[in-house]
């Protein structure tokens, strides 16, 4: 397998959200079956694409690159190719593993203007993000998003297709409050490490009562972070869209104690029910 083809596999692998790693033999001397800049990907399960020379200095690399993919970090390996470690060459080879780390995911439920936002300042900051849209006949998504077009009872679907896992973020930014508790329900049946909703606090307390008359217990509401982003006196859409983010990435940086949610927007709001919807600007 050329070096062509391997890269265009790790970029399959990299949409498809697959943990890998790479070998490239940085440095040999002597007689070896490969030369320096010779690559070799390894999946998760040990599978490989192209060869850094087989045998035990194979074997051994493919098993050090699961570790790599497992620690997150990269490793140098040095192969003396000599009868007693398993070779007959005689000379000697460097091998540099470098993780491919998988992007977090980011899921906007609602393709309004905060929601927009929010996908728009993930994206600058590493996140990979994919737009859910309640209705069919929306439209107008730019080249860069990855827009899922689906009705509301499908996404739970949606969700296990994605496969949904301890590294996604979802958000969920309806026009309707009845649709954010329902993408709500289906967000618990996921392992996502954030999901934030946008609105009141009474809000929230609705949809707490919601979930519990549902059948959810107080660990599974306790996980909704609502209202979503850092009190930074956001206003507009687009500072919205920093304070979730940044919400997001204090999580990634700090672990699970960083959800600090406190409304995003500065303003009161006069009137409100005991049930508010996302505001018009979501």
């Amino acid at each position: 397998m050329d070096d062509i083809s391997i890269y265009e596999e790790i970029i399959r692998l990299k949409k498809k959200r697959a943990p890998a790693a790479l070998a490239t033999i940085v440095e040999t001397r002597g007689s070896t079956p490969r030369k320096a800049g010779a690559k070799m990907l390894v999946r998760n399960d040990g599978r490989i694409s192209g060869t850094v020379g087989g045998g035990r200095t194979e074997a051994d690399t493919i098993a050090a690159a699961q570790e790599v993919i497992r620690a997150g970090l990269p490793r140098t390996m040095e192969f003396s190719l000599t009868k007693e470690h398993g070779g007959v060459c005689g000379g000697s080879l460097v091998i540099y593993l470098e993780p491919l780390v998988v992007p977090d995911h980011l899921l906007v439920v609602g393709d309004g203007h905060v929601g927009r936002a929010v996908a728009q300042a993930a994206r600058q900051v590493g996140f990979m993000v994919s737009m859910i849209g309640i209705s069919e006949a929306k439209t107008g998504y730019g080249p860069d998003e990855d827009a899922l077009l689906q009705p509301l009872n499908k996404l739970q679907e949606v969700f296990a297709d994605i496969g949904a896992d301890a590294n996604t973020y979802i958000f969920i930014a309806t026009s309707d409050h009845h649709q954010d508790f329902e993408a709500v329900s289906a967000a618990l049946a996921t392992q996502s490490c954030y999901i934030a909703v946008i609105g009141s606090k009474k809000k929230k307390a609705a949809m707490d009562n919601y979930l519990l008359e549902r059948g959810f217990d107080d660990a599974a509401v306790s996980r909704i972070i609502s209202p979503a982003g850092l009190d930074i006196g956001a206003e507009t859409p687009a500072e919205i869209g920093v304070s979730i983010v940044a919400q997001m990435i204090k999580l990634r940086r700090t672990g699970p104690d960083a959800h600090d949610s406190h409304p995003a927007r500065r303003r009161a709001v006069k009137k409100d029910g005991t049930q508010q919807a996302a505001p018009a600007l979501g």
